[in-house]
Parts: structure tokens; sequence; C-alpha cells
């Protein structure tokens, strides 16, 4: 049974956690500070933490930059009632696995944390710029990882319009997804960066990942490479090659974003959306 500590300064949010995962299976346990969370840490092992972040006295990144020292530091499940770009960007520099906001729907976190407990060890991610007009990451090419960086820049962008935030975060999901799967190979050895840029009137996002790149005319099994009378002639090639149905990825994103730019070995991309 995985062993969860449950760290808030409110009892009453503690005691509600503790009895919801507790009827989920797992063996919950509860601290009120910081100091204690630590002790505690010292004398025992739990596989995971749930971490409220201002706490009098210590608060819960101050936790996590401590519990970076220890050999072997329990997963760490950020929450709290501050979504602040900048509050999220110091949790991901600190290594948390997931970052929730208060309030918490019971059944979401439970789900969140079978998840996170299910996922295995995860490999850290890099955190170059972490200013909310400037955050650049280093990351490894594991879908896992894919995922965790699609729900924190997908928090960023929460104060966009929705349909922006959408294509958006398509575009992003489709064009990391390439880089971590074709030019990385899924590799957690190998890693991409990311960069996303945020001016007063355009978002930008670049990518690029360690292959050695593309050509378009190499991509006959995709729907971008496909004659404007045969929309769907990819199709036959992907079944010849025994790939899965689908290659509409990049003529999607395309029309999700205002501009689509690759270099000229096509392993780095950057797409632009203006916001006005």
């Amino acid at each position: 049974m995985e062993k969860i500590l449950v760290v808030d300064d409110d009892r009453s949010t503690r005691h509600l956690i503790q009895l919801q995962l507790g009827s989920a299976g797992f063996s919950v346990e509860t601290a009120e500070d910081g100091p204690s969370t630590l002790e505690r840490l010292d004398r025992e092992p739990f596989d995971l933490v749930l971490l409220d972040v201002w706490m009098p006295g210590m608060d819960g990144l101050e936790v996590m930059a401590r519990l970076r020292e220890k050999p072997s530091p329990p997963k760490v499940v950020v929450m709290t009632a501050d979504d602040a770009p900048e509050t999220l960007l110091r949790a991901l520099r600190e290594r948390a696995c997931r970052y929730v906001t208060k309030p918490i729907e019971p059944k979401e976190l439970t789900a969140l944390i079978r998840e996170v407990l299910d996922a295995g060890p995860e490999r850290p991610i890099e955190v170059i710029s972490a200013k909310p007009d400037w955050v650049e990451l280093v990351v490894p090419c594991d879908r896992q990882a894919a995922a965790r960086i699609q729900a924190v820049l997908g928090q960023l962008e929460a104060d966009l319009p929705e349909d922006v935030r959408v294509s958006v975060g398509q575009a992003f999901r489709e064009l990391l997804n390439n880089a971590i799967e074709w030019g990385g190979d899924l590799d957690p050895n190998q890693t991409v960066r990311i960069s996303c840029l945020r001016a007063k009137r355009m978002l930008l996002y670049r990518i690029s990942d360690p292959g050695g790149g593309f050509s378009f005319e190499g991509l006959s099994h995709a729907a971008v490479s496909n004659p404007p009378n045969s929309p769907m002639e990819h199709a036959a090639v992907r079944e010849e090659m025994g790939l899965r149905p689908g290659g509409f990825g990049l003529v999607l994103t395309r029309a999700m974003v205002d501009e689509l730019l690759y270099n000229e070995a096509h392993n780095e991309v950057v797409f632009v959306k203006y916001l006005d």
C-alpha cells in the first residue's frame, strides 16, 4: 500500500483529503508545516507528498528545495490557491510532479495521485528561464514529461480567451509530440528545448529537437503532402507502411496558428499566435 503524506496548515483540509485518499486505498498521514514534514520524512519513507505551498514559517517551495538534497526524495504534488505563473514555475523548478489548484475536487485528486504513483520514476525537467513572459525548459523525450509540460503551459495561458488557449494547446501538443517521437526517438536520455515567449500582442513557441530533421518531400504519409485534388492520398501510404490512421497533425497545426516556421534542417520549429 502506497504511503502518502498530506501537508497543509489547515486542519480541516488535511482531514478531508486524508479521508478521501484513505477510502481510495492509500495509507495516509498528515503534517501541518514545513519543519514537521522534513522531520517526518527523516524518520520514515513516503511514496508521495501532497504539499501546500503557502504555510507559515517554511513554505512548501522551500520544503521541496530541501527534499531535493535527499538521496531518494518522494514524489511531490503541489496544491495551492495561488495560481500565479511565478508560483507554478517555481514549483516546476523544484521538480513538482503535478500542480493542483485549490479548491480541489476529491475524485480528480484521487485520480491524479494514482496517475503520478503509477507513472514510475520521472526524469527531471530543467528550467532555464522561469519568467512568466519568457519560459524556457529542457524536457526529456518521453510522453510522460510531455504531458507534464502541456499541463504547466496550459495553466500559464489560463487568462487567455478559450479559443486561443485551445488552438495554442493543440498546436503545441502536436509539435512537441513530433519532436520527442520523431526527433528524439522517445529516448528519455535525449531532450528537447522549449521556449514560450509572451508579448502584448502575440505568443511565440519554439521547439528544438535532437534529431537530424526532415523534409516535407519525405512526408508522403502525412496529409500535409497531399495534392489539392486528393486530400486523402496519404491514407493509402500509411496503410502500406503499417501506420495507424491519421497524419493530419501538421495540416491542423497550420490552421490553428498564424505563423509556422522551420529552420533549414527542420529540427527546430517556431509558431506564432497573434492576440489582437
